[in-house]
């Protein structure tokens, strides 16, 4: 499902999803449903958060490594993965599929992304 900014609030008050994709040419406007994400995020006990930045030699596997990891104390966490570039590439695609796939109510994950072309939003990977 697709929501611009103004429908996201609303859509965040009904619950959360378990994976969100932001994305666009306007950075400040990116940022505030990130924000928006993130804050809901904590409201509902997602009180663990990881970053991961994607760059030339990013390993996927510890990605789906801390998507499957429970913490000692069991809290939920909030996966933020940064893709600069727009274009995770063939391994990132096959971990991102199989991220949206698991559906672990515990982990929400939080993909980033800059402005995507027609081709890219069209991809497997991102649909």
């Amino acid at each position: 499902m697709q929501l611009r900014l103004d429908a996201l609030d609303a859509h965040l008050t009904k619950g959360l999803a378990g994976l969100y994709v932001v994305y666009g040419d306007e950075h400040l406007l990116a940022q505030e449903a990130c924000d928006r994400i993130r804050a809901a995020a904590r409201a509902a006990g997602f009180t663990e958060r990881n970053v991961f930045t994607v760059e030339r030699s990013f390993d996927w596997s510890s990605l789906l490594g801390a998507t499957q990891s429970m913490s000692l104390f069991g809290d939920r966490q909030l996966i933020e993965l940064r893709i600069p570039s727009g274009k995770p590439g063939k391994e990132g695609a096959d971990a991102l599929k199989s991220l949206a796939a698991a559906g672990n109510p515990d982990v929400l994950t939080l993909v980033t992304l800059p402005r995507l072309d027609a081709a890219t939003q069209k991809s497997a990977w991102f649909t």
